[in-house]
């Protein structure tokens, strides 16, 4: 019987071809903008993860000022020059769960090389910076502490300026010049694109920490300390002795604002997860809405059946049929309604999401969890709006139906 009554449900429904396929539109609509919206807010999510763990793992960045008033104003991170190297030797030796620490200095400078120039910046700092940031080598190799202690004039160069410097040929042993002053290229990063905030990373030049300082800019100051802390489980409170070690060298009385900044990494990403995946929940939800539509164009058009079959359903209870048989009939149908126009939006929002990444270069994740939900609720949809046009049509009277005209 309920083969048969699938048969049937089929064959009224290749009946009225067209009227079944727009009443399938709204939830292959819902379906398909469900798994397309989805899919663009992981990969959004993935992307900001992806870059903000480029910059390091389990990392910590101290940058001088953010705290310390002047004339009753705040000023801004990296403003004042409170951090110095004696400042992250000590964070180094007496801070426990500490794996590396790297103090730098930044600035812009112009790079020539031949008839080629290009403005990029210029970053010294230590051997450890290689590690605490996530970069690799990609020919060549890094300068040592060796180099470090004697100033060298070393350098390590980022793609970007590998390209417009020296295009296919290899920089490697290649000299330089920084400014005014001769570099030889001892090393080249491998490529890490840009950042979540669409900073290029590999528009830059590593040299030594003491090179930068004494040779180039002429500071005894510090732009920040990078800190790798061993996992993500002790972070916080690495974040809170570091805050408490610089307060004590920085000789700042209790009620003194800190005249440096702590800035904690993984809890950045935290926020970021939380951030992106509500934008991800949001955008599903106002495409599940289409879904909702759907179903009431399927209650409608069930309903329209009924009352066009209405002589075939008394036809059917003469014949012995009972009112379950006339409520699965129509039901099934309502649910092949649902299930047919899910599975064509499954296939819809795949390859819309696709397509996005495609045309615009957007990077898309396809979320089989998604998919599953999706084509659920679709499948409960037919069921939830059918019933009630089922029940209407194995409610009818037979001998009224008979007599309908």
């Amino acid at each position: 019987m309920f083969k048969e009554s699938v048969l049937i449900a089929f064959d009224g429904l290749r009946a009225n071809k067209l009227r079944s396929l727009l009443t399938m539109l709204g939830i292959i609509i819902g379906v398909g903008a469900v798994i397309a919206m989805v899919s663009i807010g992981v990969g959004v999510q993935q992307k900001v993860q992806s870059s903000i763990a480029s910059l390091g793992s389990n990392l910590l960045i101290v940058m001088p000022g953010a705290n310390s008033p002047s004339g009753g104003v705040r000023l801004a991170a990296g403003s004042n020059i409170t951090l110095t190297r004696q400042d992250a030797k000590a964070i180094a030796q007496e801070i426990a769960g500490v794996n590396y620490v790297a103090p730098s200095v930044s600035q812009q400078q112009q790079v020539i090389y031949g008839k080629q120039n290009w403005k990029t910046t210029i970053q010294g700092s230590t051997p450890e910076y290689l590690a605490i940031r996530n970069y690799a080598i990609g020919s060549g190799a890094f300068f040592t502490t060796s180099d470090e202690n004697t100033r060298a004039r070393v350098a390590v160069l980022g793609q970007t300026v590998v390209t417009n410097l020296f295009g296919e040929v290899s920089a490697v042993g290649k000299t330089v010049r920084i400014g005014q002053a001769p570099f030889r290229v001892i090393g080249v990063l491998e490529s890490k694109g840009q950042s979540s905030m669409g900073q290029d990373q590999d528009d830059l030049i590593l040299v030594p920490l003491t090179t930068a300082q004494e040779r180039m800019m002429g500071i005894t100051y510090l732009n920040n300390i990078s800190i790798q802390v061993e996992n993500a489980e002790i972070i916080d409170k690495v974040q809170a002795e570091v805050t408490s070690l610089l307060r004590t060298r920085h000789r700042l009385a209790a009620n003194t604002e800190d005249d440096f900044t702590v800035r904690n990494l993984t809890a950045l990403m935290a926020t970021a997860n939380e951030t992106t995946g509500t934008i991800t929940l949001l955008l599903g939800n106002i495409a599940a809405i289409s879904l909702l539509v759907g179903g009431i164009g399927i209650m409608n058009i069930m309903l329209v059946s009924v009352t066009e079959r209405t002589r075939e359903v008394g036809i059917r209870k003469a014949l012995g049929a009972t009112n379950n048989n006339i409520l699965l009939q129509f039901l099934i149908e309502a649910i092949i309604l649902s299930v047919s126009g899910g599975l064509v939006g499954i296939l819809l929002g795949v390859g819309g999401a696709r397509a996005v990444s495609m045309i615009f270069g957007w990077n898309t994740v396809i979320s089989y969890a998604a998919i599953l939900a999706s084509f659920g609720v679709s499948v409960m949809i037919g069921l939830f709006f059918g019933v009630y046009p089922a029940r209407k049509a194995a409610m009818l009277d037979t001998i009224d139906a008979l007599r309908y005209e």
